[in-house]
């Protein structure tokens, strides 16, 4: 396994950066350069999915190009860390939550790399979003490093850059969604065209828009982002470790 982690720009100070590639695309450029990365005694790949400062916005993403870099880059499977809104108010803020479903309310986007006679048109089977062997690692590699993960959620991906009203939230909730985020489609979809496992974790920055009490605040969002970093480190670290220690590719 050939391992890529797609996240915002303040997971990178997760890893030790080795170098950044610049690159372009048939799509374009990326959000940002690629940066070599040390998992333990692997190295591997990491790209900022908003950019590097945080800049880029959610319906803005080049989509498309982040998923055909990495894969030109020797990746084979992708792991998305993604900052998510609670529906469900079971899920607590700062609980890390490893997704087996999601709903796709986004428009406008990019969405296939079918989209012109340059490319063969495929009708990808999204049945299982999260299907791969990646998934089953991520959640067996919380179980190893002893760090509390929800197995299993339906993430509603919705447009942003703006957080959702309490009406949404309840369409949401009623859909069956679990979470809410802005960026895990069509980034999943397009990972699935182009050949590649993916997995998601999600960190809860917040309960959603009517769940909890009071506004909802940026600098909370932040704050609890930062404080969960280092479990989301832990648990990479552990993830890296049960691939072949052997294999001296990117893992």
């Amino acid at each position: 396994m050939k391992l890529a982690i797609i996240g915002g720009s303040g997971a990178l100070d997760l890893f030790g950066s080795k170098k950044k590639l610049a690159m372009t695309t048939p799509f374009g450029a990326p959000s940002d350069r690629p940066c070599e990365v040390e998992f333990g005694p692997h190295r591997g790949w990491f790209l900022a999915r908003h950019g590097n400062p945080h800049r880029v916005a959610p319906h803005r993403v080049n989509y498309r190009a982040n998923i055909h870099a990495l894969k030109a880059l020797g990746a084979d499977s992708i792991l998305a860390i993604n900052a998510v809104g609670a529906i469900n108010a079971d899920i607590d803020t700062g609980e890390l939550v490893i997704p087996d479903q999601i709903i796709d309310y986004t428009s406008g986007r990019a969405h296939t790399f079918s989209d012109g006679g340059s490319a063969p048109l495929r009708h990808i089977d999204f049945t299982w979003p999260y299907a791969g062997p990646l998934r089953q690692l991520l959640v067996q590699s919380a179980a190893d490093a002893g760090v509390a993960a929800r197995d299993g959620a339906c993430h509603g991906v919705v447009q942003g850059p703006r957080l959702e009203t309490a009406a949404e939230i309840r369409r949401l909730k009623a859909d069956g969604c679990d979470l809410v985020g802005m960026t895990a489609m069509p980034e999943a979809a397009l990972a699935r065209e182009a050949g590649l496992d993916y997995a998601s974790l999600c960190i809860v920055a917040n309960p959603a828009a009517g769940v909890g009490e009071g506004a909802i605040s940026e600098e909370d969002i932040r704050s609890v982002l930062a404080r969960s970093m280092a479990r989301v480190r832990k648990l990479v670290v552990k993830l890296v470790e049960s691939l072949d220690p052997t294999d001296p590719r990117i893992t």
